[in-house]
């Protein structure tokens, strides 16, 4: 028989790909209590109610547990004894006690990772058991298997999800967003048939969830959000138009052609949802300015504002100006007429003279040679000189001619040349 043929690094000699894979998120957490201490011996007979009680200690205190404590227990069975773990549960949930039977549905989830023979057809009768903590046990269970047992469920989640018990429904939905999650392809399916349903309710909610399933869900995600965007309901298309900025991010190109539709909804929330999502496109993609300059001149406030506050990312100076005098022949919002025609005012040219004084280049520096041989002069390159204050003189005439006699002179620094002594002429040589 030929070995396995395994990758190695020609360096090293050791496997390729050998680092750990992310950790998978775990849906079903395993409930803490008294039963955790229970001996692996004595969980199966006090499940199954061969012994009435076990008294063990559990965080310095002692308990007393009772048959519903057993079942509780029986999540921690793996192995070779799941098949026995099984045959306990089914005897639980087939109880006349509804304890028994609330206990027996916590284990469910559980227990069904090892054996699910015959536990969601007993999940799905008990969710419409007389007892109301049986029924509302059922419905976590439900919500908590769904992501880890997506075909187990699926007709359980279909019926559910239109239960007339908003508390039925409020939990399958939340199954739902978790197999959104974990299994996305089948999120699609329960969310397409969902948008089918006559009732708005129903289809608003699973727009909600489009969400969830964009950077998985793949082109089925895309058309779910296409069609929701054609429903006739404004929340359903309000819905699934909050999920296009998110849609921008991870495809552009199919987030451009569903938010240029959007851009002309009749609901203001779907068209400004629309320009969020055109502000994360490419800002140098042509279909985005041509969206944008359609949006700047559109019907409603809100996405006018929106667009005329993306122009100056998109387009120079000459451009922009010419656009903004061109919107302001249409305009009639006071607030976007200002912003339009700061806009198109060239302040180089109209503005006031300080205005355009700020638009001068810089006089070109005084070379340090020059600057230099106007100091020698005595002369001042530049600011001219600053003026004391009148506080300021008149502190000076008041001060005493003695306070000034007693000051050493200090002679000026600079005084000026003649041309003899520039040249080096002396008058004693003549």
């Amino acid at each position: 028989m030929s070995k396995e043929y395994i990758a190695r690094d020609p360096r090293t000699g050791k496997p390729l790909n050998v680092s750990r894979s992310k950790s998978k998120k775990q849906y079903i957490e395993t409930e803490q209590g008294p039963w955790m201490a229970i001996p692996d011996l004595d969980i199966i007979p006090l499940a199954i109610g061969e012994i009435e009680e076990c008294k063990i200690p559990w965080r310095s205190k002692e308990y007393h547990l009772t048959r519903k404590d057993g079942i509780m227990a029986l999540t921690r069975i793996k192995g070779a004894r799941a098949n026995e773990a099984h045959k306990a549960l089914l005897l639980g949930l087939e109880d006349d006690e509804p304890q028994i039977r609330v206990a027996s549905l916590k284990a469910l989830p559980e227990v069904a990772t090892q054996k699910s023979d015959e536990l969601f057809d007993w999940l799905s009768v008990l969710l419409d058991d007389d007892d109301i903590a049986v029924r509302t046990s059922a419905s976590e269970a439900l919500s908590v298997s769904a992501p880890v047992f997506p075909s187990g469920v699926d007709i359980i989640i279909h019926n559910e999800l239109r239960s007339a018990n908003k508390n039925r429904s409020k939990a399958a939905f939340k199954g739902l967003d978790l197999l959104c999650e974990a299994w996305p392809e089948v999120a699609c399916d329960h969310i397409d048939e969902l948008f089918l349903e006559p009732d708005v309710e129903l289809r608003t909610r699973g727009a909600k969830l489009l969400g969830k399933i964009l950077t998985k869900g793949g082109s089925a995600g895309w058309d779910l959000i296409s069609w929701a965007l054609n429903d006739n309901e404004p929340s359903v298309r309000r819905a699934a138009a909050k999920t296009l900025p998110r849609l921008a991010k991870a495809d552009t190109r199919i987030a451009t052609i569903l938010a240029e539709r959007a851009l002309s909804d009749s609901d203001s929330q779907v068209r400004v949802s629309a320009v969020k999502a055109i502000r994360l496109l490419d800002k140098d993609s042509g279909r985005a300015k041509e969206l944008i300059l359609k949006g700047a001149s559109s019907r409603d406030l809100n996405v006018r504002k929106a667009c005329i506050d993306m122009l100056p990312i998109l387009y120079g100076e000459e451009v922009l100006r010419g656009i903004a005098i061109d919107l302001l022949k249409t305009e009639t919002d006071s607030k976007l007429i200002k912003s339009l025609n700061q806009l198109a005012t060239d302040d180089s040219l109209e503005g006031s003279e300080a205005t355009k004084n700020r638009f001068l280049a810089p006089a070109p520096a005084v070379p340090k040679l020059d600057r230099e041989v106007a100091e020698a002069a005595g002369k001042r390159i530049g600011l001219e000189p600053v003026l004391p204050d009148k506080k300021v003189e008149e502190n000076l005439e008041q001060q005493p001619a003695e306070s000034n006699a007693s000051k050493p002179k200090v002679s000026s620094l600079y005084r000026s040349v003649s041309q003899d002594e520039m040249m080096g002429y002396d008058d004693d040589e003549y």
